[in-house]
């Protein structure tokens, strides 16, 4: 199940009345990984399907790997359906290989990727209709919080797509639970060996037999 949900809403630089009268023009942008990139630009085509104009943002890395594995040809679209892309601001690396996940989380998400997405948002508004409509909604992975700012500088609403199971949102939500539990971070490797890890966890709604082990994440 994907989840989906709505941020504030921003303060839009039109009026209602003249919003509803022009084309739907959303960017869609997903999480630099593949099951996110699947589940968004299924949406997207939907969406697409219902009449809207799509621009999806790959980043150049991606999209470099895309364009090898599909062909030359296979990303380019249609006049309302089209892709765009971003560098990630990260070290390049062999383009058959997936990239260091600790380096797309917590550097170029974080701290490399609202420029590049900001610049594109002002040249997509500064692209002639009909063929590129003013960016009027911005759909995003819930993971990449960036585009929450990039909406709000521009005045449109912004979708939050969490591609993740249910299951796995209930248990990203519980972090902060498990700091003020005192079960997070572990207090010496010595947990690792005394059945720390079996430790229950009983307070998620709907999800029973959960321990703080799972894999190899604690290590």
């Amino acid at each position: 199940m994907h989840l989906l949900g709505i941020h504030k809403n921003t303060q839009s630089k039109t009026g209602s009345n003249e919003v509803a009268n022009k084309p739907i023009h959303v960017v869609c942008i997903p999480v630099l990984a593949q099951s996110h990139t699947k589940a968004m630009l299924k949406l997207a085509k939907l969406l697409h399907h219902r009449g809207l104009h799509i621009t999806f943002v790959n980043t150049e890395f991606n999209h470099k790997r895309f364009l090898k594995s599909l062909g030359p040809n296979s990303l380019d679209g249609l006049p309302s359906f089209r892709f765009e892309t971003i560098p990630d601001g990260i070290p390049s690396s062999d383009e058959d290989t997936t990239q260091d996940q600790l380096l797309l989380g917590g550097e170029s998400i974080i701290n490399n990727l609202l420029a590049p997405f900001r610049d594109l948002l002002r040249k997509l508004n500064h692209t002639e209709p009909p063929d590129n409509p003013p960016v009027n909604h911005i759909l995003s992975d819930g993971l990449m919080m960036f585009a929450i700012t990039a909406a709000e500088e521009i005045g449109v609403p912004i979708l939050l797509l969490f591609s993740i199971s249910a299951s796995s949102f209930m248990g990203y939500k519980q972090y902060p639970t498990l700091l003020e539990k005192g079960l997070a971070p572990l207090k010496d490797e010595s947990c690792l060996t005394i059945g720390f890890l079996d430790k229950d966890i009983d307070w998620i709604p709907g999800m029973k037999g959960i321990r703080l082990r799972i894999d190899n994440v604690w290590t």
